[in-house]
């Protein structure tokens, strides 16, 4: 909170105290009524979920004198000064912030937003009140973002020692640089950087001419934090580092070490820590949401028959079954249908292979062709370019899982999986768990590299199957599925009428 940097980024391992050091900075004014400060996350549920942004503010506003206002969601201090929650999952909509004055602009987990979102509210950072506006953002380190290049000055980017030796130090930050302040300006949204303002316009003459001669550029700097600086927390909660320590390689070395260069290939669609949040995830949704069921026929051998039951954005319920015959798996998923009260045009099944029999029983049925072609963006009209279905699907959903707006709350039973030879995760020898195999699949799902016509793409079946020990990814693809029901809604017209 001592740093005078313009932008400062608190980062590091898991635990550390940032969203708590972050409200406090938002109360540092409390008693210039002309001060305001607003606090972004990239989706309401981050600031709503148990425990999260909001629950953490009742903690220490009501202490300074503050009241709240839970349908505006923000904070009213005796003196007029406001703190707001907002956030902003779309990147059209920071567009909404336009004409805009807000001295303190506060990025919790920086790097779920785009760096589109993140530098045009830099131009909404004015002040009229006597502070100097500022920018304050915590992150946890993300190897694949936008901000893992903005921070690599601090970071150490030497593979090897001078000797040869691997550098153990290699993707943490350098101590001596914790805190240290750098400046820059942006050309054609390449950074200029300097150790001095100075140096900066000695670096870009061409930006610093005429009424701009003068202009002071911005200043930034990094200051990493670790959970071991946390003393009240592992107080309370000791066991927090058993949990970080529990980890996979990946996640570990970036939650509890604070690595940023640690990562296993930088070709997976969903990111580690978000796979594990996907099952604790609290999400925000109307009173009654719409059901559906996605349904991933077993073909033959080491294939599962997986059904999903969704409320809105929620799995409520999975069922596996080793059935291949057509009406089985139809009477299996019409159980199912009537239990939840699912319509049939809301039911989808995977209409390759066997699941396209399943037809000829569930005619109001819904089928989804992988290899069908992408459909358009349900808000803007516009054609997206992805190879197929498949992957534009898949793509989405990760999105959502990296956004945690959608989450699986069911029980974690076990199911047989017989001559699965080459699962990792395994409980033992012939059983596993559903969610276990569920997050086993998406790990699998990796970018291809684009094809002649730029589309995206996704790694080939065979190799997921190659990860998977042979066996396909049934839950991963009746997971993906979801999506379909969002792709299938029509542009609204008056969008359609304000394009043309």
């Amino acid at each position: 909170m001592s740093t005078k940097a313009d932008i400062a980024i608190i980062g590091g391992s898991a635990g550390g105290g940032k969203t708590f050091a972050l409200l406090m900075e938002g109360a540092r004014h409390l008693d210039n009524g002309g001060f305001g400060a607003v606090f972004f996350r990239r989706t309401y549920a981050h600031i709503t979920n148990e425990g999260g942004l909001w629950d953490a503010s009742h903690k220490l506003y009501p202490a300074l004198g503050a009241t709240s206002r839970e349908q505006q969601m923000d904070w009213q201090f005796r003196s007029g000064m406001r703190v707001q929650f907002r956030h902003m999952q779309h990147e059209n909509d920071r567009m909404g912030w336009q004409g805009a004055e807000v001295p303190l602009i506060i990025f919790d987990e920086l790097t779920h937003f785009t760096s589109k979102m993140f530098w045009y509210l830099m131009s909404r950072n004015r002040s009229t009140c006597g502070v100097r506006p500022y920018v304050r953002a915590s992150c946890n380190p993300d190897p694949d973002s936008w901000v893992a290049e903005l921070v690599n000055w601090w970071i150490d980017q030497e593979e090897t020692l001078p000797d040869g030796s691997p550098n153990p130090r290699y993707g943490l930050p350098i101590p001596e640089r914790a805190g240290v302040l750098r400046y820059f300006t942006r050309d054609n949204d390449q950074m200029i950087w300097g150790d001095s303002p100075e140096e900066v316009r000695q670096l870009a003459p061409h930006l610093f001419q005429g009424a701009l001669a003068e202009v002071q550029p911005k200043s930034l700097t990094f200051i990493p934090g670790t959970v071991f600086e946390n003393k009240k927390l592992l107080d309370i909660n000791p066991e927090y580092l058993a949990d970080l320590m529990a980890q996979d390689a990946a996640e570990k070395a970036q939650l509890l070490d604070g690595n940023w260069k640690v990562k296993i290939d930088g070709l997976a669609l969903y990111q580690p820590n978000r796979l594990s949040d996907l099952f604790t995830n609290q999400l925000a949704q109307p009173p009654k949401p719409r059901r559906y069921i996605t349904c991933d026929a077993a073909g033959f051998g080491k294939d599962f028959t997986v059904i999903f039951v969704w409320e809105g954005w929620k799995v409520v319920q999975i069922v596996v079954e080793r059935k291949t015959d057509p009406r089985a798996i139809y009477e299996a998923i019409e159980a199912q249908r009537k239990k939840w009260q699912v319509a049939e045009s809301d039911t989808l099944v995977d209409q390759d292979g066997v699941g396209g029999k399943v037809f000829a029983f569930g005619r109001g049925y819904k089928g989804f062709s992988g290899g069908a072609l992408p459909m358009a963006d349900p808000i803007t009209g516009e054609k997206e370019n992805y190879a197929n279905l498949k992957t534009q699907c898949y793509y989405r959903m990760a999105d959502r899982v990296n956004e945690a707006t959608v989450a699986v709350q069911v029980d974690d039973y076990t199911v047989e999986v017989d001559g699965t030879r080459g699962v990792k995760l395994l409980l033992s020898k012939t059983q596993t768990t559903v969610l276990v195999l569920l997050k086993a699949d998406l790990k699998s799902v990796k970018r291809a590299p684009s094809d002649a016509e730029k589309r995206k793409l996704i790694n080939s079946k065979q190799e997921q199957k190659t990860m998977l020990g042979g066996r396909s990814p049934d839950f991963g693809d009746t997971f993906m599925m979801r999506e379909w029901f969002e792709l299938r809604h029509e542009v609204k017209p008056w969008f359609i009428k304000r394009a043309n």
